[in-house]
Parts: C-alpha cells; structure tokens; sequence
C-alpha cells in the first residue's frame, strides 16, 4: 500500500506541474516535442491535452491518495491510461523514421 501511495503521490505532482505550465503556456510543451503552433487552434489543443487533461489526471490521483475509497481507481487509471501511453510512445519510438529527443526518451517511463 506504501508504494501505490509513493506512485499516486509522485504521479499527483508531476501531472499537476507538467499540466499546470503547460495551461499557462502551451508553447513549452510544444517546444519540447518539436511542434509548432501555426495557429489558436493548434495553441488551444495543446493547452487542453498537455494542460487540462493532465491537470486532471494529477488532480484525480492526489483524491485517491488522500481518499482510500479512490486509491485502487486511481492506480487503476494509472496503469489504464498511462500504461498504454508509454506503450505507444515506445512502438512510435521503433518505427519512426527519424531518430528521437531526449524529450520522447524521458517520457518512455512515464
């Protein structure tokens, strides 16, 4: 149980943070990934998976840290979404065509 409360609680905060900056300025995460913002929309649709939904994901996994009737949700969400996010950053890494940053790299783990 110690170390589902150390993985939502270090989930909680990296989300949080990660989400937070790139609300605010969506231009960071996007900078990072090599993508270019040609417009509101593309401005827009990275604040609102890098910034709100990852905002959201850090702010479910801090209730069910802090509340045990959501504790085994909150891993489930964890290993659901997150699991196979990693998954597919890893076989998009196999078969791009060029090579990867560091920046695909340091979100294999994630």
């Amino acid at each position: 149980m110690l170390l589902g409360k150390a993985i939502l609680g270090i989930s909680s905060f990296i989300f949080i943070g990660y989400g937070v900056i790139s609300l605010f300025s969506p231009a960071i995460p996007a900078g990072y990934a090599g993508l270019s913002l040609n417009n509101g929309d593309a401005f827009a649709e990275i604040g609102a998976m890098y910034g709100g939904l990852q905002t959201g994901i850090g702010l479910f996994c801090g209730v069910a840290l802090l509340r045990p009737k959501h504790y085994r949700s909150g891993l489930v969400l964890l290993v659901l979404a997150i699991g196979p996010l990693a998954l597919a950053r890893l076989i998009s890494l196999l078969v791009a065509p060029d090579p990867v940053t560091a920046y695909t790299l340091s979100l294999i783990h994630i």
